[in-house]
Formats: C-alpha cells, sequence, structure tokens
C-alpha cells in the first residue's frame, strides 16, 4: 500500500453504507474545510441502492473519488481497499455520519507538525445532543474491555489539554500513512467492531503514539449503519473482544491478565440470557474459539515486531477495577 505519485497532505477514507441521509451532510463539512490540501476517497460499500453515477457533481470544488464495492467489505476491508488509492501522507478515516468542524482539518495539521510520527484522536460531539460527548479517545482496560472516554458526559467535562491516549475512535482519526502501512492496517478478519482498537494496540506496540486533539471538533452520529445492540454489533464485539487481547497484550502482561480476561468473557456468556442476546454471545464466543489458531499465528509476528516496552503498554491501560461496571456498554 505505498503512497501514490503526487502526494498531498491528507486522504479522507469514507465508507458510505446505509448512510444515505448523512453522506451529503458529511461531504459538505469536508467541502467547508479551511485547510485545503486534501482528496476524498468515498466507497459506496455493497449498498442496494447505489450512488448516482453523477453524486460527486455536487461537491466540483472537493477533490473526491467515488469506488463502488458491490458486496458490503466492512469497515476493516474496505478502509484498507481505500487506503490503496490513497495519495496522502496522512490518511483520515472520517464516518459518514460525522461532520467535522470548518477548522478540523486545520487544527490537526498544526498537531502533526510538532508530532509526525503520531496518530491522533478527534473530540467527538453528539450531533443530536451537542451538550454532550459521544466521546474523546479509546480507553483499554487490563480486562480487555474498551470503552469511548467520556461517552455520553456533558461537554463541561470535555479534556481541554492535549494529551497522549491509548488510541483513537476511527470514526475521525488520523494515521500517518507510514505507520499505517508499517502495521498492515487493519485486520480483515475483524470485519467490523474492535478493529480500530486493534489497530490502535499495534501502533502503539510498533512504537506510533496517539495525541487526543480537543480542538479537532467533529459532530457524530453515532451507530448510523447499525444499532449498537444489534445481533450484528454484538456478534462482531464479542466475537472480535478476545481476538484484540489476545493477538496483541505483550509479555508478560498477558500471562498477568489472561485469567481476568477469561472471566470477563465467562461473565458476558452468562448474563447475555436476560437481555436476550444467548445464542448469539454463544456463537460469538465458538467463533472466537474457532478462529484463535489463525490469531495466535497473528500475535507472533505482532509481538515479534514490538518496539514498545512491557511496561509503557502497561502504563496505558486502566486499571480501575470499577471502571468497566461504569463505563463499558453491553
Amino acid at each position: 500500500m505505498s503512497t501514490k505519485a503526487n502526494p498531498i497532505q491528507f486522504s479522507v477514507l469514507i465508507l458510505h453504507w446505509r448512510a444515505e441521509q448523512y453522506l451529503q451532510t458529511c461531504l459538505e463539512a469536508m467541502d467547508a474545510q479551511t485547510y485545503k490540501d486534501f482528496e476524498v476517497l468515498l466507497l459506496d460499500n455493497g449498498n442496494e441502492i447505489p450512488l448516482a453515477l453523477d453524486f460527486a457533481d455536487d461537491f466540483a470544488d472537493l477533490s473526491i473519488k467515488v469506488l463502488r464495492s458491490e458486496k458490503n467489505l466492512g469497515f476493516a476491508a474496505g478502509n484498507n481497499y481505500l487506503a490503496g488509492f490513497a495519495r496522502g501522507r496522512y490518511l483520515v478515516l472520517l464516518n459518514a455520519d460525522a461532520f467535522p468542524d470548518p477548522d478540523w482539518l486545520a487544527n490537526i495539521n498544526e498537531a502533526l507538525q510538532a508530532n509526525p510520527n503520531h496518530f491522533f484522536a478527534s473530540r467527538l460531539i453528539k450531533y443530536l445532543e451537542p451538550d454532550k460527548l459521544d466521546g474523546e479517545w479509546h480507553v483499554y482496560h487490563a480486562s480487555g474491555l474498551a470503552w469511548r472516554h467520556n461517552h455520553n458526559q456533558a461537554i463541561i467535562h470535555a479534556s481541554d489539554e492535549p494529551k497522549e491516549v491509548f488510541g483513537a475512535c476511527a470514526a475521525a482519526s488520523v494515521y500517518p500513512r507510514e505507520a499505517f502501512d508499517a502495521v498492515g492496517g487493519f485486520d480483515e478478519d475483524f470485519f467490523a467492531y474492535m478493529e480500530d482498537i486493534d489497530l490502535d494496540f499495534r501502533l502503539q506496540l510498533a512504537g506510533y503514539p496517539c495525541l487526543y486533539l480537543p480542538n479537532a471538533f467533529v459532530k457524530h452520529v453515532g451507530s448510523a449503519s447499525t444499532a449498537p445492540r444489534s445481533d450484528f454489533a454484538v456478534y462482531h464485539g464479542h466475537r472480535n473482544l478476545p481476538w484484540v487481547f489476545i493477538k496483541n497484550m505483550p509479555g508478560w502482561l498477558f500471562w498477568l491478565l489472561l485469567p481476568l480476561h477469561f472471566l470477563v468473557n465467562l461473565a458476558y456468556l452468562l448474563l447475555a440470557p436476560f437481555i436476550g442476546k444467548a445464542k448469539v454471545m454463544a456463537r460469538a464466543k465458538w467463533d472466537s474459539l474457532k478462529g484463535l489458531k489463525k490469531i495466535i499465528a497473528k500475535r507472533r509476528l505482532v509481538q515479534k515486531n514490538r518496539k514498545a516496552s512491557v511496561i509503557h503498554i502497561a502504563k496505558l491501560l486502566n486499571w480501575n477495577v470499577f471502571a468497566p461496571f461504569i463505563k463499558r456498554k453491553f
């Protein structure tokens, strides 16, 4: 996935799958950016009704390329596919239901001048409740659970200073092209859900830190394509949950935390019947087990190429015993 000729600063990657009602607003937000050295790559990702052939004509001032797939490639493979066409030094992932403020790219570009090897997390604000946050960065707990920091909290609680964090929600995130390529992009076996947390982890292990930018504002609808507790979301989220931990948790941390991670997965299996998700949860965990041989092989490669120390990774984790009960959704 080498950068194409005539590189530019940013390639903005947008997957369109069942997001017709938001895509226009998303592209209007990109058209309004004050920083202009970027292109937009848009994937019509297996939609029942494809985009009109002249769709991009409505955005004559945008450098926009529309690509098509007859089937839904999923978030991971879809973004990898778009990255193959990208000319940018930095890859910008943007959900079709995410609407950046006009200075979003300008503020990111300013930050990366001093932090060229970082990847970046944006401040996500709920589109329908603009007084609330949709999240700021990814938190990864010692148990293997993960969530967005300050998700659903009042915006007055937002962090005001840039800070190094575990990872970035890929609804609106930025990665150096070199870093994205170095770790192999998204793991396409994940399809969707937890794939960005897996990418966070691999980037951190490879020595690429993440910086949260409080002035990188993006309004986000959230779950525009799939309901957050749909069978699709529960299945992929809980199938992929052990894969992230087993593939990435380094050294002695893996053995120290493995019993806790096992108990977390067991707890979800036991709780699932009480919310009507017993069958889908059992299928998710069974399929996760069936995929372990492949994940363990990937683990060997990830750990072989690890540059970050185990202690550094330990410091990035959340160790609060009570945090998963407060922060984590099903």
